[in-house]
């Protein structure tokens, strides 16, 4: 089955796209870029990568842009997915939804509504064996966005790797955020992984942080050899 992958950029979408590609086939990645910082469907801090991801791991992208308003995003939503049916012929569509029911029965109507499979292959998996095999099998996620207590600027471009994901379980015992993040604590981009030909390197960044509530934003990246 040609499967078209809803790509955000973060770890859930890419290691989706990696579950995905152990069954079947995936033809095209599917973002979509909002103008809505605070949009309820879709990952914002550096969405504009996704292309640099995608050359990377050698897969055609299909992208549109939303004003971000809710509900009414779905129909851009619906609209990038109708254009990867007629581009790339997917029979399927596939989610990195961990537990949002707002998120994924939305996209799961939306393929009912194209006659399309809708695979989320993340859904309600253990967060801890999920977290593990994430750092262990090669992917880099560096945290792009905190929105919650305690998170500090510090951790603004920080990878998810062994200790900070001790430090992350130690965050779900004191202050009972989720481990994955699912509950909006924070967010993720994805600079290599097991998917990849070539890395992604940054060359520019900054920080913007107040609060408990920050961003890490990539102003200039290039993809290099491993």
């Amino acid at each position: 089955m040609k499967l078209g992958v809803l790509c955000s950029g973060g770890k859930d979408s890419w290691y989706a796209c990696h579950l995905a590609m152990q069954k079947e086939e995936v033809a095209c990645l599917i973002s979509v870029r909002s103008r809505n910082e605070e949009s309820y469907m879709f990952h914002i801090p550096n969405i504009h990568l996704v292309p640099l991801q995608a050359e990377a791991a050698g897969l055609p992208l299909v992208t549109v842009e939303t004003e971000g308003i809710e509900e009414a995003e779905l129909d851009d939503l619906s609209r990038a997915i109708h254009l990867a049916v007629e581009e790339y012929d997917i029979e399927g569509v596939v989610t990195g939804a961990l537990l949002s029911v707002y998120q994924a029965s939305r996209v799961q109507r939306i393929c009912h509504d194209l006659d399309l499979w809708c695979f989320n292959p993340l859904w309600y998996t253990d967060p801890e064996t999920y977290m593990e095999k994430l750092v262990t099998s090669g992917f880099r996620a560096l945290i792009t966005g905190v929105f919650a207590a305690p998170f500090s600027a510090d951790w603004l471009g920080r990878e998810i790797d062994r200790e900070a994901l001790l430090d992350l379980q130690q965050y779900v015992r004191t202050h009972r955020i989720t481990l994955t993040g699912e509950g909006g604590e924070y967010e993720t981009l994805v600079v290599d992984s097991p998917l990849f030909t070539k890395k992604i390197v940054i060359q520019e960044s900054e920080k913007e942080y107040a609060n408990f509530r920050g961003f890490f934003c990539v102003r200039r990246a290039v993809l290099e050899a491993k």
